[in-house]
């Protein structure tokens, strides 16, 4: 049998989940209620920025395999249906915001046919796919529901979507898991691990991935810290301990932090959860790690400060980067942007430059100004922040830049310029968590 796939919700996870479930040969319809992102979508153009997505998209509409549209209706052939929709933090507080989710389970329910299985790929707190697996017996009793999350890294994930380190499936029954199987099996067949959980078990896997990484970022950036106060190095610090086959040398990259819309709302709303199971205590040190990714942020405002003026009115500062990472046009939660607006607010004329972030970050803070050109954002400056590591600006020439500024200061807030390159080219020099 054929299996047609439904995604519900087409943003950044669902257009991907669309495209590359379409590459292997499924039927998808692809749902969303924003009708400008479906008609871009159905014209084999992305609303975002994903590095070969766009390819992917273009020859997968060409197939006729693959479909976008407004009409929830569209849906009622389909055997399996893929939630993919967002999961905000709340207006008013820390936890998750699930109304988009629950809205496109009661979007689906009255168009499921038997036998029909409802996939959450989502990140949402432990206990919702429960709640929704029972909503769904009362109003689409013939249909069943598990949870998959994605693991997927901006500007990977394509790759991440076909060829994952894992499979995650929450199920409540085997009959769940073997269509799941059947979806995946090209994807199994290349020897990616597959993992059965129930559906708790598989909601937290996502968030406690999360929380790690997250731990692991402020970690090193704690180091960073202690490495100025006592006149260390933190990038040696990081390969010496990286080294270590326990610590591995992954997201150990000192720096202004974590950003985007995963990590920071996905550890607030983790915490918010596991308050409401009675477990506080137990996530108690994320707040920490939230307090150090926050405080990373205002370190490089106070080494600015240090190299210039505490008063900044009278001094340009051009801000390298505008996403929260390279190789993606995503803004949310972005640190490279929130010191720029801090900068701003404090005085500084303030110009942003980045490759593909200017017009998402334009619309976010439209009083910034903005460069599409490098030697246009650091004309007259007397000060550079690199604060997105793309690889543009590893690969700059200084000495092209040192007639442009007014003066030759950078700082290099994600450790991965060449120090001594810029230093032979008569320029200051400053990384966080580097002394010398």
């Amino acid at each position: 049998m054929t299996l047609t796939l439904s995604v519900v919700g087409c943003g950044y996870l669902g257009a991907t989940h669309a495209a590359c479930m379409s590459s292997l040969g499924f039927t998808v319809i692809g749902v969303d209620t924003d009708p400008n992102k479906v008609a871009m979508l159905q014209n084999g153009e992305l609303p975002f920025y994903e590095p070969g997505l766009d390819t992917l998209l273009a020859q997968e509409m060409k197939t006729g395999r693959l479909s976008f549209t407004t009409d929830f209706s569209a849906v009622k052939d389909a055997d399996i249906h893929f939630v993919c929709v967002g999961t905000p933090q709340s207006k008013d507080g820390l936890a998750a915001d699930l109304t988009y989710v629950r809205s496109a389970v009661s979007e689906i329910a009255p168009y499921l046919k038997d036998g029909s299985l409802v996939v959450g790929k989502s990140t949402v707190p432990v206990g919702t796919a429960q709640s929704l697996r029972d909503e769904l017996a009362k109003t689409a009793p013939q249909a069943d529901l598990a949870w998959n999350p994605e693991f997927l890294r901006e500007g990977f994930a394509v790759e991440d979507t076909l060829t994952p380190n894992r499979l995650v499936v929450g199920v409540a029954n085997d009959r769940a898991e073997q269509i799941l199987k059947q979806v995946y099996k090209p994807i199994i067949d290349l020897g990616t691990p597959w993992i059965r959980a129930d559906l708790p078990t598989a909601e937290l896997v996502k968030v406690a991935a999360n929380s790690f990484l997250a731990t692991k970022i402020s970690f090193i950036n704690a180091m960073a810290e202690v490495c100025e106060a006592a006149g260390g190095d933190v990038t040696v610090l990081a390969q010496a301990i990286g080294y270590d086959p326990r610590i591995g040398n992954k997201f150990l990259q000192a720096g202004i932090g974590f950003g985007g819309g995963c990590l920071p709302k996905d550890i607030r709303a983790f915490m918010a959860r596991a308050e409401e199971l009675g477990a506080k205590q137990a996530l108690e040190f994320l707040r920490e790690i939230d307090a150090i990714n926050l405080r990373a942020r205002q370190r490089v405002i106070d080494v600015v400060r240090n190299e210039l003026s505490e008063d900044l009115t009278q001094y340009k500062i051009a801000v390298f980067g505008a996403t929260f990472k390279p190789d993606s046009d995503d803004v949310r939660d972005s640190p490279a942007l929130d010191i720029a607006v801090q900068l701003q607010a404090a005085g500084a004329a303030v110009v942003v430059h980045d490759p593909k972030g200017i017009e998402p970050a334009r619309k976010r803070f439209p009083k910034l100004e903005y460069a599409e050109v490098v030697t246009n954002a650091v004309k007259d400056a007397d000060l550079i922040l690199h604060l997105t590591e793309w690889k543009e600006y590893r690969a700059i020439d200084p000495s092209t830049l040192s007639s442009l500024v007014k003066s030759k200061i950078i700082i290099d807030g994600r450790n991965m310029l060449d120090r001594e390159l810029w230093r032979k080219a008569g320029w200051k020099f400053h990384a966080l968590g580097r002394t010398d």
